[in-house]
């Protein structure tokens, strides 16, 4: 009779333990998506403020079309559905190379820098950037938990049964794309 009760109880602290594995890489995992919509939203808000400023500066140098739609097809391409997080990256990249040459002819306007409006969306961009690096790096944080948690034994004997697949981190490949646009004006 003993030695049934000590297999029974070895049987259910394994079982125990399946399921907190189980129930921490789903906790893990969540986080890591809930963490993605937060970018998600930060890198909508940036994409809305686009417009208002090719707006701004249109009205102070409208001979700059080409630059105007570089930022808008760029500014659509980074607002598309559906990327994963390296191909987001790549778009976002690009978009900063865009604003950076939209800011860059923004700087030969002495009036339009002086801009009430401008100084404002401005500032507004600069802190949604500031948003976006806090939110990836908290999305990058508990990309790296989850996969930790995946390649490390005995957990990733559960991730594996339960086919949990490892996450990509959002990262900006160009060094100059590692920071907000700076502009002084």
């Amino acid at each position: 009779m003993i030695p049934a009760l000590i297999v029974l109880a070895v049987l259910v602290v394994a079982v125990l333990y399946v399921v907190g594995q189980y129930n921490g890489l789903v906790r893990v995992r969540n986080l890591v998506q809930e963490s993605w919509r937060q970018v998600d939203v930060e890198l909508t808000r940036r994409h809305d403020l686009i417009p208002n400023l090719v707006e701004t500066v249109k009205g102070y140098a409208a001979h700059e079309k080409a630059v105007f739609e570089e930022v808008a097809r760029a500014r659509t391409l980074a607002a598309g559905a559906g990327a994963t997080p390296e191909q987001q990256a790549a778009q976002e990249n690009e978009l900063t190379h865009a604003l950076g040459r939209l800011f860059a002819v923004a700087e030969a306007y002495p009036v339009l820098r002086a801009s009430e409006n401008f100084q404002q969306l401005q500032l507004e961009l600069s802190t949604t950037e500031d948003r976006i690096a806090a939110g990836r790096r908290f999305y990058n944080a508990n990309v790296r938990d989850l996969n930790t948690r995946i390649e490390s034994f005995p957990s990733n004997l559960i991730a594996n049964q339960f086919h949990f697949e490892k996450a990509e981190y959002f990262e900006v490949e160009d060094p100059a794309v590692r920071q907000a646009p700076t502009v002084t004006f």
